[in-house]
């Protein structure tokens, strides 16, 4: 299983999100994910997702615990929107958007060549 495949962070996988151009020029727009090319994502948005992605990992692991010992749905749904607020001023302080986010964890999942550039810094990231 991919680090980024982690069911700990399978609520991200499953907010609605518009496909968008990453890194893309304005002539060239991605309508969905099979249609951005891994390479013409430049580095630095790259970066930016893993930096993103661990700290959003590390945030979705503290909480985990505090979510599965709801008693309530409302107190669940309490927790779930905690994390989600978090989450995203997280991804936005790293220089994405939401949906940037969003494509590139799914480019991730779905594009071999790309998951391993970014299983690659996930692995510098850690060392």
């Amino acid at each position: 299983m991919a680090v980024w495949s982690s069911p700990a962070i399978v609520w991200a996988q499953q907010l609605p999100t518009a496909p968008i151009s990453v890194g893309l020029s304005p002539e060239q727009p991605a309508s969905s994910h099979s249609n951005l090319n891994s390479n013409d994502i430049p580095s630095e948005k790259v970066n930016q997702f893993v930096h993103a992605f661990l700290q959003v990992l590390d945030l979705i692991e503290r909480r985990e615990g505090e979510l599965q010992g709801a008693e309530t749905e409302s107190e669940s749904l309490r927790v779930q929107r905690e994390i989600e607020t978090e989450a995203l001023a997280i991804i936005a302080t790293a220089g994405l958007t939401k949906t940037e986010y969003l494509q590139l964890l799914g480019l991730a999942n779905t594009d071999s060549e790309f998951g391993e550039r970014v299983a690659a810094q996930l692995q510098e990231a850690n060392e």
